[in-house]
Protein backbone atom coordinates (compact mmCIF):
# COMPACT_ATOMS: atom_id res chain seq x y z
CA UNK A 1 0.00 0.00 0.00
CA UNK A 2 1.63 2.73 -1.33
CA UNK A 3 0.18 6.08 0.34
CA UNK A 4 3.02 8.46 -0.45
CA UNK A 5 3.40 10.56 -3.63
CA UNK A 6 5.78 13.76 -4.26
CA UNK A 7 3.17 16.40 -3.06
CA UNK A 8 3.13 14.16 -0.14
CA UNK A 9 7.23 14.53 0.53
CA UNK A 10 7.11 18.57 -0.98
CA UNK A 11 4.44 18.97 1.99
CA UNK A 12 6.00 17.14 4.80
CA UNK A 13 9.54 18.86 3.44
CA UNK A 14 7.81 22.12 4.11
CA UNK A 15 5.83 21.67 7.38
CA UNK A 16 9.75 20.45 8.76
CA UNK A 17 11.14 23.73 7.05
CA UNK A 18 13.11 21.61 4.64
CA UNK A 19 14.63 23.00 1.32
CA UNK A 20 15.03 19.90 -0.62
CA UNK A 21 16.29 19.48 -4.12
CA UNK A 22 13.95 18.17 -6.35
CA UNK A 23 16.25 15.51 -7.60
CA UNK A 24 15.88 14.22 -3.38
CA UNK A 25 11.89 13.82 -3.84
CA UNK A 26 12.23 10.30 -5.29
CA UNK A 27 14.63 9.20 -2.44
CA UNK A 28 12.67 10.86 0.59
CA UNK A 29 9.33 9.54 -1.45
CA UNK A 30 10.53 5.85 -0.81
CA UNK A 31 11.82 6.13 2.67
CA UNK A 32 8.34 7.80 3.31
CA UNK A 33 6.62 5.07 1.83
CA UNK A 34 8.07 2.37 3.53
CA UNK A 35 7.16 4.26 7.03
CA UNK A 36 3.48 4.72 5.80
CA UNK A 37 3.54 1.10 5.03
CA UNK A 38 5.45 0.00 8.22
CA UNK A 39 2.59 1.73 10.00
CA UNK A 40 -0.06 0.09 8.06
CA UNK A 41 2.04 -3.45 9.23
CA UNK A 42 1.20 -1.97 12.73
CA UNK A 43 -1.98 -1.80 12.57
CA UNK A 44 -2.76 -5.18 11.72
CA UNK A 45 -1.53 -6.37 15.20
CA UNK A 46 -4.67 -7.75 17.17
CA UNK A 47 -4.29 -5.32 20.30
CA UNK A 48 -8.07 -5.90 21.53
CA UNK A 49 -7.00 -7.58 25.16
CA UNK A 50 -3.97 -5.30 25.22
CA UNK A 51 -4.51 -2.90 28.18
CA UNK A 52 -3.29 0.76 27.16
CA UNK A 53 -0.53 1.97 29.65
CA UNK A 54 1.45 4.91 29.50
CA UNK A 55 4.49 3.26 32.27
CA UNK A 56 5.70 0.09 32.41
CA UNK A 57 8.20 0.40 35.50
CA UNK A 58 6.24 1.44 38.15
CA UNK A 59 8.89 4.34 39.38
CA UNK A 60 7.20 7.23 39.96
CA UNK A 61 9.11 10.99 40.45
CA UNK A 62 10.61 11.98 43.51
CA UNK A 63 10.48 15.62 43.83
CA UNK A 64 11.51 18.28 46.56
CA UNK A 65 8.94 21.02 47.78
CA UNK A 66 10.88 23.78 46.98
CA UNK A 67 11.22 26.49 49.50
CA UNK A 68 11.87 29.88 49.59
CA UNK A 69 14.69 31.04 51.71
CA UNK A 70 14.86 34.95 51.96
CA UNK A 71 18.90 34.51 52.91
CA UNK A 72 19.07 33.17 48.81
CA UNK A 73 17.84 35.44 47.39
CA UNK A 74 19.16 38.85 45.86
CA UNK A 75 17.82 42.36 45.88
CA UNK A 76 17.05 43.84 43.12
CA UNK A 77 19.96 46.36 43.37
CA UNK A 78 22.31 43.43 44.31
CA UNK A 79 20.79 41.23 40.58
CA UNK A 80 21.75 44.64 38.59
CA UNK A 81 24.17 45.92 40.56
CA UNK A 82 26.92 44.00 37.38
CA UNK A 83 25.12 45.98 34.16
CA UNK A 84 25.21 48.90 32.17
CA UNK A 85 21.26 49.29 31.30
CA UNK A 86 18.28 48.48 33.58
CA UNK A 87 14.78 49.76 32.94
CA UNK A 88 12.19 49.55 35.52
CA UNK A 89 14.28 47.11 38.01
CA UNK A 90 14.92 44.73 34.36
CA UNK A 91 17.76 44.18 32.41
CA UNK A 92 18.55 46.36 29.01
CA UNK A 93 19.64 43.92 26.42
CA UNK A 94 20.22 43.98 22.69
CA UNK A 95 17.58 43.03 20.22
CA UNK A 96 18.24 38.90 19.91
CA UNK A 97 15.19 38.16 17.43
CA UNK A 98 14.47 39.83 14.13
CA UNK A 99 11.11 39.49 12.09
CA UNK A 100 12.19 38.31 8.56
Amino acid sequence: MDKSNKFDVRHIADLAGLNLQKKDYSKFEKQLSLVVNYFEEIKKVNTDDVEPTSQTTGLTDVLRIDLIRPEDQLSVSESTSNTDKTHNNYFVVSLLLTKE
